[in-house]
């Protein structure tokens, strides 16, 4: 697929996203006024906080895919894994507040709330979710990028969570008018911790992934063995060794340095060219972008 079909595809599934997290705020935030419920509200925030995001992520797509200069040698591929890193330590210091707003509630008797009113909307709302990220997922088996697959995972959050808070409170439903009604004030605040703590794993992952692509750093050593192998299984040809292997991820971008010795002292341009074309060839099945270089390892 060539760079103005990923633009267009991607643009389409992230307006896709855009469109979904508009409805489903507006009648989050509708019920939640209604309802009254922590649940809802934190639903409703978590993904008033992704929709605030998205709007600019569109404006940096097309950036994305120009070509690397002499003045911007990463293109815009940092301002991507910066992007995620700030957005996701917005979610994560609201899932924290949210956290200690509900312990609160808990800790001074609870909060009452219509169960069968939230539990039949989050049935809907698991409904229109599931929609969304079927279509999503049916269009990233084309194309998905890490923006796109951070927009999927949210989705994917979204139908777990609104399906969990709606067995909750039906769950609370059964509990009324029994010896066991006194659990039913806790159930809201309890539920939205529980979603809180779920949505909070992906938030730290990924600030700590964004921030080591923003430094810089070499990528997981699962990463850094695939890269590995690959090169070696190439290199054998020529009977060349890998003397150090430079892997740099920042944004979508991987760039491949492999630093190389013979045997012999004889390292041919051809088998140079060769060799690349196949890594790259094969990276690509794994890696959105990829830049492979192999440098002979010159003698200090």
């Amino acid at each position: 697929m060539n760079s103005d079909s990923k633009i267009k595809l991607e643009k389409r599934m992230m307006n896709l996203s855009l469109c979904g997290s508009i409805a489903f705020v507006l009648v989050e935030a509708i019920m939640a006024y209604v309802t009254h419920s922590h649940s809802l509200l934190m639903d409703c925030i978590f993904d008033i906080t992704d929709l605030v995001m998205i709007g600019p992520f569109l404006l940096l797509v097309p950036l994305l895919y120009r070509p690397v200069t002499e003045r911007r040698p990463y293109g815009f591929s940092q301002v991507e894994s910066l992007f995620l890193v700030v957005k996701y330590i917005v979610l994560l210091v609201i899932t924290l507040q949210l956290i200690w707003d509900n312990i609160k509630y808990i800790l001074h008797g609870g909060h009452e709330v219509d169960a069968g009113q939230v539990a039949f909307f989050e049935l809907g709302v698991f409904a229109g979710c599931l929609v969304v990220y079927c279509l999503l997922y049916y269009y990233s088996r084309r194309y998905a990028s890490v923006s796109i697959q951070a927009e999927m995972y949210n989705w994917k959050l979204d139908v777990i969570s609104s399906l969990g808070v709606a067995l909750a409170f039906f769950g609370q439903m059964l509990f009324q008018n029994t010896s066991h009604d006194w659990i039913t004030p806790y159930i809201d605040p309890v539920v939205a911790i529980a979603m809180a703590l779920i949505l909070i794993v992906e938030p730290i992952k990924i600030i700590g992934r964004g921030v080591r692509k923003l430094v810089l750093f070499a990528p997981e050593e699962e990463v850094m063995n695939e890269i590995r192998s690959i090169a070696e299984k190439y290199m054998q040809t020529c009977s060349y060794t890998i003397e150090f292997l430079d892997v740099i991820q920042t944004g979508r971008k991987t760039w491949v340095e492999i630093y190389i010795d013979s045997p012999n002292d004889i390292i041919t341009m051809r088998s140079l060219s060769r060799i690349r074309d196949g890594i790259r060839e094969e990276l690509k099945k794994e890696f959105d972008q990829v830049y492979v270089e192999l440098i002979p390892n010159l003698p200090e």
